[in-house]
């Protein structure tokens, strides 16, 4: 918004206001502002909450300490998003597709996690909204979220042109500001379902490759159910596994946080040619814009950090767990980084996975041996760890430093090939 008034008033020549058309600034007011409103702001809906009795609803799952938290408001959810809109909407270009999907996805997710928060506290159902309404509303988005990156113009990106022979036309010139020569490649703007993969040379997968055995009339309609199920997948996957690690106090914020600034770092350097051009990866036009999103769900997660580190004060519930895990997953799909989430989301994997394999293993040892056993003492993961008696604090700052680990791993693959 505040970008658009910039270019309105350009003519003016207000000292200062240049610093609008710069992403860096930008982005950097975007921390900023959603910090301050977290943690000044945030006050003052923690107070509302806890005014309301807006409690978390505990089960006793024999946690040392658990109990303690019952009556701790929850629904904190609200403040990360609202840090998050309110900066976004005034530093962002709001002219750029890829805000608008941001956007979307973070409002969409957090009404279904405020709606299955509301019946929890309100309604004293602990089961909260019904799964299948989950999940719908999740493909829902993955439909939206799909079909838009499918079929809009606006979201391309640029290659290098290749000739008949397969090798890239490029020129040599002479650049005005060094002197020396420099080759340079003819590239062009195309719509592409090509994605990254770490850890191999050309770092690129393209999901056309899935439907290739399919006839060339069929290959288009094929592409298209491919691409819509896999987006729909990784949505609903990352969003249920975020709202699954929501379990310690910090533990959720942080490490979304820690993931948010890798995705920062991958969606900037994808969005500046000359660095994309030097790392030897894709180059998307007009997706650094996200990195004043971005700068806004770091400053939101990290503020938040304020109230709910150990012990919380408040908890974000499924209104800021499920909207945090469905920004990261969008998010990666965007920047076509979606291959990655194994890493740098590699606490929400393990955490989904230790509920996946505990329900499994015990279903099939109850059938073979009549006697259901379980792999961890307790599922999720984070729970295992405070079953053997570790304290809350190691817990989560353990998982923090792992998060870290495989945040670096992630950056590391640009030029690890």
């Amino acid at each position: 918004m505040l970008y658009h008034l910039y270019e309105f008033i350009d003519s003016w020549d207000i000292p200062g206001l240049g610093m609008m058309q710069y992403i860096s600034f930008r982005a950097a007011a975007s921390f900023i502002l959603s910090l301050v409103i977290t943690m000044v702001f945030g006050k003052k809906i923690l107070q509302y909450l806890q005014k309301k009795q807006i409690g978390e609803i505990i089960r006793d799952l024999g946690l040392e300490g658990q109990l303690k938290k019952k009556g701790t408001p929850t629904m904190g959810g609200v403040i990360i998003i609202a840090s998050m809109m309110i900066p976004t909407l005034l530093f962002a270009r709001l002219d750029n597709i890829y805000i608008w999907l941001m956007i979307i996805t973070t409002v969409w997710l957090g009404i279904i996690g405020f709606i299955d928060d509301y019946i929890k506290v309100f309604r004293k159902d602990k089961e909260g909204l019904a799964g299948k309404f989950k999940i719908l509303g999740q493909v829902s988005l993955g439909l939206i979220i799909a079909l838009t990156l499918y079929f809009s113009n606006d979201v391309i990106v640029r290659e290098k042109v290749k000739d008949a022979k397969g090798d890239y036309i490029s020129r040599v010139v002479e650049n005005p500001q060094t002197g020396h020569h420099e080759i340079v490649y003819k590239t062009q703007d195309v719509k592409s379902t090509k994605t990254t993969i770490p850890f191999v040379k050309n770092q690129e997968f393209n999901y056309a490759w899935l439907v290739k055995f399919l006839p060339d009339n069929w290959q288009r309609t094929g592409l298209l159910v491919v691409y819509v199920l896999i987006i729909i997948f990784i949505i609903t996957a990352v969003s249920n596994a975020t709202n699954l690690t929501d379990g310690l106090d910090g533990l959720a914020a942080g490490t979304t946080a820690i993931s948010g600034v890798t995705l920062g770092i991958l969606a900037y350097v994808s969005g500046h040619i000359m660095l994309a051009d030097y790392l030897n990866i894709m180059y998307i036009p007009n997706i650094a814009e996200l990195s004043v999103f971005v700068a806004a769900f770091i400053g939101a997660t990290v503020g938040f950090l304020w109230y709910n580190a150990f012990p919380a004060q408040v908890f974000m519930g499924d209104t800021g767990s499920l909207a945090l895990g469905g920004i990261l997953a969008v998010f990666a799909v965007i920047i076509r980084k979606e291959i990655m989430i194994p890493i740098f989301c590699g606490i929400f994997v393990a955490e989904s996975f230790s509920v996946v394999l505990q329900v499994s293993y015990f279903k099939y040892t109850k059938k073979r041996f009549g006697e259901g056993r379980r792999i961890f003492l307790m599922a999720p993961l984070h729970h295992h760890y405070q079953k053997k008696g570790y304290y809350e604090p190691k817990i989560v700052t353990r998982f923090w430093i792992v998060a870290i680990l495989l945040a670096i791993v992630s950056i590391v693959t640009l030029k690890v090939r």
